[in-house]
């Protein structure tokens, strides 16, 4: 693939648009096989830029650590899971999938095995996504006097639009352009 076009494409589609189709399995022929490999090509390209991939890539560093620092049952000394390896595949795939132009959340193991990805602005004003090894994010949010809870499915490269719609006003991004890929 001719570079300009490539360069056109992750600007022109958006990333998330590009890693499922990178991640896809509908190749059917040769070229399309060719422009699955040059798209995987450019999304690892774009993972190792740290102008273009920063902010994610040390999150995702920082999941990997939890990996390891809670791989152990009971280590909240009251029967915590150790942190599910699904789970934490599920949260860096979610990670990737987010809008470039959001904030990166804070990560933490929830005694369950899951892991919590959380928007702490105040005490007042937070939002919580909970990944575990299935499709469903289970989500909660508090916004001053307005909370709200719900699940969503996530597929694995493209974040629920309704997920972002309901994080979007608290962290006051309703006039901001978080595109949803």
């Amino acid at each position: 693939m001719p570079e300009p076009l490539s360069i056109a494409l992750s600007v022109g589609i958006g990333y998330a648009v590009l890693y499922g189709y990178g991640r896809s399995n509908t190749a059917i022929s040769a070229e399309a096989d060719s422009a699955k490999r040059a798209v995987a090509e450019l999304l690892e390209s774009k993972e190792r830029s740290q102008s273009l991939f920063g902010k994610k890539a040390a999150l995702i560093a920082d999941l990997k650590r939890l990996a390891t620092e809670y791989a152990d049952e009971d280590w909240d000394g009251y029967g915590a899971a150790a942190l599910d390896p699904l789970s934490v595949w599920n949260a860096e795939e979610f990670i990737r999938a987010l809008p470039d132009n959001l904030p990166m959340p804070e990560a933490s193991p929830e005694p369950d095995g899951s892991v919590s990805l959380d928007w702490i602005r105040s005490h007042n004003q937070m939002f919580s996504v909970s990944v575990s090894k299935g499709n469903r994010l289970a989500y909660a949010w508090l916004d001053g006097t307005e909370r709200g809870h719900s699940v969503v499915n996530f597929d694995g490269t493209t974040a629920p639009q309704r997920l972002i719609e309901d994080f979007r006003p608290l962290l006051n991004y309703a006039s901001a352009s978080i595109r949803l890929a």
